[in-house]
């Protein structure tokens, strides 16, 4: 292999090993991403059943509940 092939061939390794590192980082991207968006969604349902908990304690508070 002259040193012209050799260049060329750890050239094409090299962009294969960026083209591999930059897949596993869109992927930790992706988990990172799906993961909070699930824990927004628990956050947001939390949230939702205290003021659903609220409005009930204000309701039977003033004796509107039924």
């Amino acid at each position: 292999m002259n040193n012209s092939q050799n260049i060329s061939h750890q050239a094409g390794q090299a962009k294969g090993q960026a083209q591999e590192k930059s897949g596993q980082m869109m992927d930790q991207v992706s988990n990172t991403a799906q993961s909070l968006k699930e824990s927004v969604q628990q956050t947001g349902q939390q949230m939702k059943a205290k003021a659903v908990d609220a409005a009930d304690a204000v309701k039977s508070t003033v004796g509107a509940h039924k």
